[in-house]
């Protein structure tokens, strides 16, 4: 008998207790439902967007029908995707290093998969690169990219010229048909003026007889990955937009208007024998590295950043600082700034991604290029 009074006691509190959990349970959310973790449901909807985006691009190929521009929400969801996290990653995977019998197979196989001629390469053995990272970065013997002399402007990068011409209304064009906006690529230059009457575009101009132009090259991923001044200039000022890692693979460019400004970039600013001169390095998926050789503090694809923003590294010493530099202490050439030479090599990517140069020269300047021609570093791009 009492037995079974503490069997009845026993099953009523187990009955209450099961039922304040269920209670607590409902109350607060929590129990009924997993947590949604944010990285496998950005890999979910991002890496489902790209799928059907292949989809979408091949059979489009296949009616011979040009690609429509992406919608905002399609540029949005393909945002989504955690390019950034993968290209650190990637950065990573880039830098351990490979076992001796490994580097030949693996590097054998990019070599194939890319086209990679590696007669070019400075050092042709492929057991001398520890990692993947060396393998990208390596560089030329000095003799396979001679420089143009009778242009005065050159390849900055071997690559495929994705578009080239005259800046029109204040857009650039990435590939023919999709533009961004140039006052958005750059950002605002605070030594411009602000005459309302005149266009941003006019404001970079320094004469009435000269246009503003721009240069795409794109670099694959079996290029070279390193970059070089295109001419004879001096850098004034270094901004730094930190942004998405999107590809920049031409199919890409053809849909996302403004990928440019989306994508983080290093914009090298100055002054050329003609005026205004800049060129830029635009990150992309797996290229959240870029390096540039003179500048020790730039530091790219940061774990965190804010939308929108941008650093400014100045490379004009001022008044001061040459004062406290004492005679001799500093040349004048490193007072106006960063001097580069015609085909000076400058920076690098670790994998492929986008040159962009824009520059002011006289309305007579013409290129001596075509749509999709594949330039080496050196060669011609255009003059007077």
């Amino acid at each position: 008998m009492a037995a079974a009074v503490r069997r009845v006691v026993f099953d009523k509190v187990t009955r209450g207790s099961s039922f304040s959990l269920q209670q607590r349970s409902l109350t607060s959310g929590r129990g009924l439902l997993p947590r949604p973790r944010p990285l496998p449901l950005l890999l979910v909807t991002g890496g489902g967007y790209l799928g059907y985006q292949h989809y979408r691009g091949r059979s489009q190929q296949k009616n011979g029908a040009p690609p429509p521009i992406a919608a905002p929400t399609e540029v949005a969801l393909y945002r989504s995707f955690p390019t950034r996290l993968l290209s650190r990653a990637w950065g990573r995977l880039n830098g351990m290093e490979l076992p001796s019998w490994l580097r030949r197979p693996v590097y054998s196989l990019y070599i194939w998969t890319f086209g990679v001629n590696m007669q070019e390469a400075a050092v042709e053995d492929l057991d001398h690169y520890r990692n993947l990272g060396e393998f990208f970065r390596r560089r030329l013997k000095p003799a396979v990219r001679p420089l143009c002399t009778s242009s005065c402007l050159i390849s900055p990068a071997d690559g495929r010229i994705l578009h080239f011409g005259r800046v029109k209304n204040g857009e650039v064009e990435q590939v023919k048909g999709v533009t961004f906006s140039l006052e958005n690529f750059l950002g605002p230059q605070k030594s411009l003026g602000h005459d309302p009457s005149l266009s941003f575009r006019d404001l970079l101009l320094s004469s009435p007889d000269h246009d503003l132009f721009h240069v795409v090259v794109y670099l694959a991923p079996g290029d070279y990955h390193g970059f070089h001044s295109p001419t004879d200039w001096r850098v004034e000022l270094r901004r730094h937009f930190p942004g998405s890692l999107m590809s920049v693979n031409p199919a890409v460019a053809h849909r996302v208007k403004g990928l440019f400004c989306f994508n983080e970039r290093v914009a090298l600013t100055g002054q050329w024998h003609h005026g205004f001169f800049s060129l830029t390095a635009v990150g992309a998926t797996n290229v959240g590295s870029i390096r540039i050789y003179f500048d020790q503090e730039l530091h790219t694809n940061s774990p965190h950043y804010t939308k929108g923003s941008f650093s400014d590294h100045n490379y004009r010493i001022s008044n001061q600082v040459q004062k406290l530099a004492g005679e001799g202490g500093v040349t004048s050439l490193e007072r106006e700034g960063v001097v580069l030479r015609k085909g000076e090599p400058v920076g690098e990517f670790n994998l492929g991604s986008t040159i962009v140069l824009l520059f002011e020269a006289p309305k007579d300047f013409s290129f001596n290029l075509t749509p999709g021609q594949t330039v080496r570093v050196g060669e011609g791009l255009g003059g007077l």
